[in-house]
């Protein structure tokens, strides 16, 4: 089962704002033993959600969709799950009491009164609107849910909002899978020497040992600094350890100037 962020927004693509939600969303997941397969960053275009949703819910994958989750006319999301899955959306009753307990905390804290025929009231409701067997997902900031499908979890685009959210999809549906796969990874700093001297040795370590991947980093140098390759293998820790000793080896052979990390 492989784990997807997908991340919508056009002041995203744009470039008005920067995301947030992919390094955090490594650094989650790497805490718990886990790592991102796949992301994609999709403008607010519905037709484009739709297909990505499509494609995604039928992948089986635990995916984490962050953004376009409100109800104003740039937030496309909940109609694109709902579409994705051919089904209509339909207002949640916990969504909209958690809904309606925030208006009234913010309209207390205010001094204002309530009007619940209001058009921004009733607008602020429609964030409750999910696609039909969707479930929510608690919101620990301002208690505006987001909703789940499947092993989809649909939360906002606000990074401090998003974080905590999928902190609990992940300990409270996935817990069985943290640091079930073991993992390491080892790596030199190699000097003076083109990727492509380096390339048959990569591809011997991956056809001697299945579980490993190899890799290869280019720095460009600077007049402060030397260029270099970061090489390494990362996977399997026994096998791990085979290949880097491997690589190691070959590389003294070589008189292949190198610095371990």
């Amino acid at each position: 089962m492989a784990i997807g962020l997908i991340i919508i927004g056009d002041e995203i693509m744009s470039g008005k704002h920067v995301d947030k939600h992919f390094p955090r969303v490594i650094e989650m997941l790497k805490m718990r033993g886990l790592h991102l397969d796949w992301a994609e960053f999709i403008g607010d275009e519905p037709e484009r959600i739709i297909a990505t949703l499509r494609r995604t819910l039928a992948s089986g994958d635990i995916v984490f969709s962050c953004g376009g989750i409100g109800a104003t006319p740039d937030d496309h999301t909940r109609q694109c799950a709902a579409a994705a899955l051919g089904v209509p959306l339909e207002m949640h009753p916990d969504a909209k009491t958690k809904i309606q307990q925030r208006i009234a905390f913010t309209a207390e804290k205010a001094g204002v009164a309530v009007d619940p025929d209001a058009p921004d009231y009733l607008q602020r409701l429609k964030m409750g609107e999910f696609p039909r067997g969707a479930q929510i997902i608690p919101n620990p900031v301002n208690q505006i849910p987001g909703f789940s499908i499947g092993t989809h979890y649909f939360v906002p685009g606000f990074p401090e909002m998003a974080a905590p959210m999928i902190e609990w999809a992940l300990d409270t549906h996935h817990s069985n899978l943290f640091h079930q796969e073991r993992h390491d990874e080892k790596s030199v700093l190699v000097f003076g020497t083109m990727e492509a001297t380096l390339t048959p040795l990569m591809e011997s370590i991956e056809a001697d040992y299945p579980l490993v991947k190899v890799f290869s980093l280019p720095h460009m140098g600077d007049a402060a600094s030397r260029g270099y390759i970061e090489l390494g293998v990362k996977g399997e820790p026994v096998q791990v350890g085979e290949a880097f000793n491997r690589l190691v080896v070959a590389l003294n052979a070589k008189n292949v100037e190198y610095r371990r990390i």
